[in-house]
C-alpha cells in the first residue's frame, strides 16, 4: 500500500524455509550429496523466494535480507554453524550454488 516490499521479502524468505523443511528428510540425509542437494535447491527453493522479484523495487537491506536467508539454508543443508567458520564462498562451491545477488539482478532483467 505504502510502495514498501519489505512484507514481501519477509514473506518470500518464510515461504523458502518452507519448502526447505518439506524436503528435510532428502536433505538431512548425509548419503544424499551435496551437489544433489543442491540442484534441489536451485528448482524447488530459491525460485519460490523469487517469486515476484522481477517488480520488486529492491533495496540494499533487501537483498542482504535474501542472501543471509540463502546462506543459512546452505549451512543447514551442509550441516555447518557460523561457529565452523567456513567462508560464504567455498559452502557455495559445495553445494554449487551461485550467490541469490546475481539470482535477483537476472530475475529483474529478464
Amino acid at each position: 500500500m505504502n510502495g514498501e516490499i519489505d512484507e514481501d521479502v519477509t514473506h518470500c524468505i518464510e515461504a523458502g524455509w518452507t519448502q526447505l523443511r518439506l524436503a528435510s528428510d532428502v536433505l538431512c540425509d548425509k548419503n544424499v550429496p551435496l551437489k544433489l542437494k543442491g540442484k534441489f535447491y536451485k528448482v524447488v527453493v530459491r525460485p519460490t523466494m523469487l517469486y515476484g522479484a522481477e517488480c520488486w523495487p529492491v533495496k540494499k537491506s533487501h537483498v542482504q535480507q535474501m542472501k543471509v536467508a540463502e546462506m543459512r539454508m546452505l549451512r543447514w543443508m551442509c550441516e555447518h554453524t557460523r561457529l565452523d567458520r567456513i567462508m560464504n564462498e567455498v559452502i557455495r562451491d559445495k553445494v554449487g550454488v551461485a550467490p541469490m545477488e546475481e539470482k535477483m539482478r537476472e530475475e529483474r532483467l529478464k
